[in-house]
């Protein structure tokens, strides 16, 4: 099948399409980037709009609950919900688990939905580096929302912020004060902050880390992109599905504000060339792991290990020899 043919199936809903067509762009062969390059040029055609929102939350807090929970309610409104959940990959094998429809029995059974999970690999910060090809092909797919679960941990919260309209911290009851949360970089990044759990026992802890990290939140400048009362701190319970409609409103509020305000297109067009930048740095990078190159750079490494060579003289003649090839 060729790119046209198979961009035609992807803009026509055909859900298998979809997944071979993400399977292409995250594969490494040569002849297969250059099919998904062509690819992604057909499905911009289909000028679809979803709303793109990054999840992130430490392991544990609940984030594949909450989206199963949250992607049953859109559905039951009418929805299409695409999940794109990024898996870490083990250091020493290179495996990922891969269990999120295992984790999401329910909404994994529904026609509107659509679940991928995709090993992190060695990207930095467990968002896979094709994850934003992934987000418009299902874009293109003619789903209403994307969420895009990460890993949870370090750098991800800041890649998966360049790829989404929405990004939704998760937060657990007596996950830290207010102190801690100004200290966090992810707070300034955070458009919503959701304290699950908030059930049984667990409610009163809750209802304090939702008033500390509310507390925090009002200490950091305001955005410009923020109408008032944004970013807020809720409280939900993803089990018993309290709080996940209040939160729904609320992000369609904001995302309203910003599209009246110029903001939301002024974002997508500041995310597309952050990407433009990422594609040419990481295709650069690519090209060091080619012969020749590939010998050059790992003799050179040998000699700094060695202590035979600065890593900054080291590094200058890589690219050196990187202009000159």
């Amino acid at each position: 099948m060729d790119a046209a043919t198979l961009a035609k199936d992807v803009i026509a809903g055909n859900r298998r399409a979809l997944a071979r067509a993400i399977t292409l762009v995250e594969s490494a062969r040569p002849d297969h980037r250059a099919m998904a390059t062509e690819l992604m040029e057909h499905i911009k055609d289909a000028d679809r709009q979803a709303l793109r929102t990054g999840l992130s939350g430490t392991p544990g807090v609940g984030k594949s609950t909450l989206i199963e929970s949250f992607g049953m309610m859109l559905i039951g409104k009418g929805m299409k919900v695409a999940v794109l959940a990024v898996d870490p990959s083990s250091a020493r094998s290179g495996g990922s688990i891969l269990g999120d429809k295992t984790r999401m029995e329910m909404l994994s059974r529904e026609k509107n939905a659509f679940i991928r999970p995709s090993p992190s690999q060695s990207e930095l910060g467990g968002v896979a580096r094709r994850t934003r090809e992934a987000v418009a092909l299902c874009e293109a797919a003619g789903y209403d929302i994307i969420l895009i679960e990460t890993v949870g941990v370090g750098q991800s919260e800041t890649v998966v912020s360049e790829m989404s309209d929405l990004f939704v911290l998760l937060l657990a009851p007596a996950g830290g004060d207010e102190l801690q949360g100004v200290k966090r970089g992810i707070m300034e990044m955070a458009d919503m902050i959701l304290v699950n759990k908030a059930d049984g026992d667990l409610l009163p802890a809750a209802k304090r880390t939702c008033s500390d990290y509310a507390g925090a939140l009002r200490l950091i400048r305001k955005r410009p992109q923020d109408p008032e009362g944004f970013p807020k701190a809720m409280t939900v319970s993803a089990l018993q599905e309290d709080g996940l409609a209040e939160a729904w409103d609320d992000m369609q509020a904001l995302i309203a504000w910003r599209r009246e305000n110029g903001f939301f297109d002024a974002r997508r067009a500041e995310q597309a060339e952050y990407w433009f930048g990422q594609e040419i740095r990481l295709g650069l990078l690519g090209q060091l792991e080619r012969e020749p190159l590939k010998s050059t750079v790992d003799d050179l490494a040998r000699q700094v290990a060695q202590g035979a060579m600065t890593p900054t003289r080291a590094a200058a003649d890589v690219l050196a020899a990187l202009k000159e090839g």
